[in-house]
């Protein structure tokens, strides 16, 4: 359960870090701040100090559909993304907006497949599929995955990454290693070449939202490190997408490292109440999974 913590708090720690330079390239971000290390707020959202985007807040709403459903169930899943977007957020992606007004107006909870939505969406909100699913079997892990994903997203590229992010989540929580959860990665690649991110010559800098690039970046900085700080920091002074790829290894790096390996001046700095709706999500979560509920 701890790791559980962690995951959901390094998610939230790695979206607020880089909301401050989410669209800069490296080169503006050295001139900026040196190295950006710290959870200060601004960005182009300017936001306040501790404050996080859509990244977190989906994730919550994603979390509360679960409990409240019991289960993973899509028309709670786009209920509560739609009643996410009235709240009127300060960033909301095109594919998700449309995934969010197609629902409105049809009642669908899936959008068509479409090579175009390849984005990294469904994946920076699968953390309370993970920990709702720790101990389910695979196919009802996939099944999961895919009922919440296709509410905005529906592509086989995006399906792949998001659930490859789940099973490292999942296998950092019952303590698997980090090269064990290079395996995992190595096992993406081979299905789907893409994702190659073991370019000697090729750094992911600037990643953009398509969910290759974002997580070529994430390996390259989960992989060539061995603790969340550095981890997370290579991350998001890579610039880009920066809000995305610094919560998708915040939640890796959180379950595999533990809460004690968290810095406490990100702890500290970290919105209070998105501290204890991550912190009571997590738990109740957990608890559910324990329950033995299945999608």
């Amino acid at each position: 359960m701890f790791r559980g913590i962690a995951a959901y708090l390094g998610l939230a720690i790695g979206d607020a870090l880089g909301a401050t330079v989410e669209f800069m390239t490296p080169a503006e971000i050295r001139h900026e701040y040196g190295t950006h290390q710290h959870i200060i707020g601004g960005g182009w959202l300017k936001l306040k100090a501790g404050e996080i985007t859509d990244d977190t807040e989906m994730s919550l709403a994603l979390g509360d559909a679960i409990l409240a459903a019991g289960k993973v169930d899509p028309t709670s899943v786009a209920e509560a993304f739609s009643q996410w977007m009235r709240s009127k957020p300060k960033d909301i992606g095109n594919t998700v907006r449309r995934g969010i007004v197609q629902f409105r107006r049809t009642g669908q909870t899936i959008m068509p497949e479409s090579e175009h939505d390849a984005g990294n969406g469904a994946c920076m909100r699968c953390l309370p599929v993970a920990l709702a699913t720790v101990h389910s079997s695979w196919t009802d892990v996939q099944t999961a995955s895919r009922l919440q994903a296709h509410t905005t997203h529906n592509n086989p590229v995006s399906d792949a990454g998001t659930e490859c992010i789940i099973q490292m989540v999942q296998a950092a929580i019952r303590g698997k290693s980090l090269a064990e959860l290079e395996l995992l990665a190595h096992q993406l690649v081979q299905d789907y070449p893409v994702f190659e991110y073991r370019h000697r010559q090729r750094r992911r800098d600037n990643p953009s939202g398509y969910i290759v690039d974002t997580l070529q970046a994430v390996f390259q900085s989960l992989f060539s490190t061995d603790n969340f700080e550095a981890a997370l920091v290579d991350v998001v002074n890579r610039g880009g997408d920066a809000d995305t790829t610094g919560a998708i290894l915040g939640m890796v790096a959180g379950a595999l490292y533990g809460i004690d390996n968290i810095p406490t001046r990100w702890l500290e700095r970290l919105d209070p109440n998105i501290r204890a709706q991550c912190t009571q999500q997590a738990r109740a979560l957990y608890q559910l999974a324990q329950q033995g509920h299945t999608p």
